[in-house]
């Protein structure tokens, strides 16, 4: 297994990774913490859809993808941290005003789980911000200290994966996923 992990460039890509399997379902698109949280509550359906196409079209755009040969696995969404709900989150500490990243939303489709692509797409997350100039780069994962997290809240990741990715804990925060606390996990980048 060759995994690659290039920039979200390709929408239909991006919709297999988090898009929903009906057109009309109204689910995430990993909008949630990168849109206004008025305007998430109010997209429905194909509209989620709309915006994920324009912030695709972005540069950057809003995360990375991995791929195993020519298919799609995983999925990271990282960007500037002033463009997510992140820069105003009362529960998620601010350290100082570097101009950090964030990366908040790791994804691996079912049948790859369990073969390491995590790891590979928040490399590929650290990397990407680093070449467009973010002098670190943060995460929120969850600190389950080695318990058993449900699948469904595994997306932000947990301590132990971002500690092998070089980050080290930097902060606790107010925020709580699935029964376990969230901590604030930083990578210099400079």
């Amino acid at each position: 297994m060759a995994i690659q992990v290039r920039p979200a460039a390709r929408f239909e890509d991006v919709k297999t990774m988090v898009g929903p399997k009906r057109p009309d379902a109204t689910v995430c698109w990993c909008l949630s913490y990168r849109i206004p949280s008025k305007q998430n509550l109010a997209l429905r359906g194909p509209e989620r859809g709309e915006i994920v196409k324009e912030l695709v079209r972005q540069d950057p755009p809003p995360g990375v993808l991995a791929y195993d040969g020519g298919e799609v696995v995983g999925w990271a969404a990282v960007h500037p941290r002033a463009d997510t709900s992140f820069a105003r989150n009362r529960k998620i500490p601010h350290l100082d005003d570097l101009d950090v990243w964030s990366v908040w939303c790791i994804r691996v489709r079912p049948g790859h789980r369990g073969k390491g692509i995590s790891h590979h797409l928040l490399k590929g997350a650290v990397e990407f911000a680093r070449s467009h100039g973010a002098p670190a780069i943060e995460g929120y994962p969850v600190d389950n200290q080695g318990s058993h997290v449900d699948l469904t809240m595994a997306y932000v990741g947990t301590r132990s994966l971002f500690e092998r990715a070089g980050f080290t804990m930097a902060a606790p925060t107010d925020s709580v996923l699935s029964g376990f606390p969230r901590v604030l996990m930083r990578r210099d980048l400079r």
